[in-house]
């Protein structure tokens, strides 16, 4: 305290001289109208733009929160659409055949011939083995395990995955399946040389399973090649969704796969 009261009295003049100087200054701004206007233009100006740094601040570090409440309602939103689409008078159908639980990435390799994702939704959630995942950008793959809070993915880019996929255009469908090089393409194969598959064309989920909804964007086709002795084209599908930056996902649940599957063994004595 002492030593601060000889500061004080070192720097007296100094600190009277800013004392009138500030008091002057707010004379000359009370009693002029063109100072006053402009001061309090600047000081309005001023404290606009502080509070939009603020408030842009605020919103960076609620982005997360913000990404977490959006994939929730894109999966609600996908299961009102689901319900409707069930009670639709034009659907012969009225049996509401999936629902959708919304996930957060928290584990996910692109880098290996099978890649896998983790995911914070498990058991408890009513997630299980087998059930299709999905992105705001389409296809991502397919459930492989679960715990009670958490759940294993076999993404796209896993070699041994395969999905059953068709062009969007002409409705030919062949296998969705990676080939462990590049990490944004993925192969259209068993697609026969009689049909004319065009760079640009939308693949997409074939819905010839209950696990994956239809029409689900796998990715563009950007080449397609037939070789002479070939009976299948080359093709290569760029995928929509780029697993580098996957954040959140969607698992569906298919509430006919189980009776599906029941039939399929009984008949055919194999699961597709």
């Amino acid at each position: 305290m002492y030593r601060l009261l000889q500061f004080v009295i070192k720097y007296s003049a100094f600190f009277t001289f800013i004392f009138l100087a500030l008091l002057c200054s707010w004379l000359i701004v009370v009693n002029n109208q063109y100072q006053s206007t402009r001061y309090f233009n600047s000081s309005n100006r001023l404290a606009a733009n502080i509070i939009s740094f603020s408030q842009g601040v605020r919103e960076y570090f609620s982005l997360r929160r913000i990404n977490s409440d959006l994939a929730e309602e894109n999966a609600k939103l996908r299961s009102q659409l689901e319900r409707y689409a069930a009670t639709d008078s034009m659907y012969t159908d009225t049996t509401r055949r999936f629902d959708f639980v919304s996930a957060k990435v928290i584990n996910n390799s692109t880098q290996m011939f099978k890649n896998y994702i983790t995911v914070n939704k498990g058991r408890e959630d009513g997630v299980r083995p087998g059930m299709a995942v999905i992105s705001a950008k389409g296809a991502i793959g397919k459930v492989k395990s679960v715990s009670n809070h958490f759940a294993v993915l076999i993404s796209l880019l896993n070699v041994d995955d395969q999905v059953s996929a068709s062009i969007k255009k002409m409705g030919q469908f062949g296998t969705a399946q990676w080939d462990g090089t590049d990490p944004r393409m993925i192969n259209l194969n068993y697609i026969p040389r009689h049909v004319n598959p065009q760079v640009g064309d939308s693949v997409v989920t074939s819905g010839y399973n209950a696990v994956f909804p239809p029409d689900i964007l796998i990715g563009i086709i950007r080449s397609a090649n037939l070789k002479d002795e070939s009976p299948w084209w080359e093709i290569k599908v760029e995928l929509a969704q780029d697993f580098g930056r996957l954040s959140f996902v969607e698992v569906v649940r298919s509430f006919q796969r189980k009776e599906k599957d029941s039939l399929e063994l009984s008949t055919t004595g194999e699961i597709r």
